[in-house]
């Protein structure tokens, strides 16, 4: 599935969420060798470069690339889980607070479920206390909290939910965790919620489910969800649009259909050549990407995927490439598409 939402990269219309060239750089130590000898090096690890998407209500976004690409760091720095080096963050047309009592309502309207649910839930508390603890916090206990949690554990398929109520995280499987780390983000009726490979470490029989409550919470309750994965079929499945990041930055958005149908970017297509397929006769055609990633501490000039492209010229060696729009709500950060001499096959 996917491609319901309509929408454009940036400047989309309606976006509850606007992000702008977010960046998130993290210094490094110089060695003592390093001072004495004046050896050159990186200033700094850019972990997200540059980053600008929107995000509408109800829609679901999805971001995927290889790991180390900057898709977590990008997912904690619109939350604020870690402060972005530069760049602006909007949430419903107001800059997102870095404090004080304006990052508390962000909190209670943005919230974002962890990768590992056995982690992410406090192994001392009950079922019952995970799901009521952000209530508290808030202020939002309003009348009976059990029939707001009870409430709430129904709504993320945990039922009978009172049967759940005092257990521990050690007497859940792996799929009941992860829909209590889901209940304790949505108790508040958040309005943006950041999935960070939510089903990463579950059982492929589960997963199946937890995608599915995701995609009935956004259909069905307006939620915003940033996706972020490097599963494909899970994006194909779940997302409206997608975007793919390489090295910290967005070298494709949009509509997921688009961009898993024809990709424009080759780090887009070399992706998806990579991704099994049952039927034993398909044929797709191969893309072969030599060398490894780069280092972020010792990023390429020009375009940062240029030292592996297969259809690398002269321009992306020393040129960034801009955002370009190659069809409706469909984006790619490529020289191919530039007019700068050599054109698409």
């Amino acid at each position: 599935m996917g491609g319901g939402c309509g929408g454009h990269g940036s400047g989309m219309k309606g976006a509850i969420l606007q992000v702008r060239n977010l960046n998130k750089a993290y210094p490094m130590k110089t060695g003592l060798l390093e001072e004495v000898f004046a050896w050159k090096r990186e200033a700094a690890v850019r972990a997200v470069d540059d980053v600008s998407f929107d995000v509408s209500a109800g829609e679901v976004l999805g971001i995927i690339g290889e790991s180390g690409c900057g898709k977590t760091t990008t997912g904690f720095a619109v939350l604020r889980l870690i402060e972005p080096s530069s760049g602006g963050v909007r949430f419903n047309g107001d800059p997102v607070p870095s404090g004080g009592k304006g990052m508390l309502r962000f909190r209670r309207q943005a919230q974002i479920i962890f990768q590992d649910p056995y982690q992410s839930l406090n192994p001392r508390f009950t079922v019952f206390d995970t799901v009521a603890e952000p209530l508290s916090i808030h202020g939002l206990a309003r009348g009976n909290m059990r029939a707001q949690v009870l409430d709430t554990l129904d709504q993320v398929g945990l039922r009978p939910p009172a049967s759940f109520l005092h257990r521990f995280p050690h007497e859940l499987s792996g799929g009941q965790r992860q829909r209590v780390a889901i209940a304790r983000a949505m108790v508040l009726r958040p309005q943006l919620l950041i999935a960070d490979e939510p089903v990463s470490m579950l059982d492929v029989s589960v997963r199946a489910g937890i995608l599915r409550l995701l995609r009935s919470l956004s259909r069905d309750a307006g939620l915003s969800v940033i996706y972020i994965s490097h599963d494909i079929s899970t994006v194909r499945y779940l997302c409206d649009r997608t975007a793919v990041m390489y090295l910290g930055r967005i070298v494709e958005i949009g509509s997921t259909d688009a961009v898993l149908h024809t990709p424009k970017h080759p780090y887009t297509a070399a992706l998806l050549a990579a991704v099994p397929r049952i039927a034993p006769r398909a044929c797709r055609p191969r893309v072969s990407l030599g060398g490894d990633v780069p280092s972020s501490a010792k990023r390429p000039s020009g375009c940062v995927f240029h030292p592996r492209c297969p259809r690398v010229f002269d321009p992306c060696a020393t040129t960034v490439p801009r955002k370009l729009s190659v069809d409706n709500d469909h984006e790619v950060a490529c020289h191919l598409y530039d007019g700068s001499g050599r054109s698409p096959q």
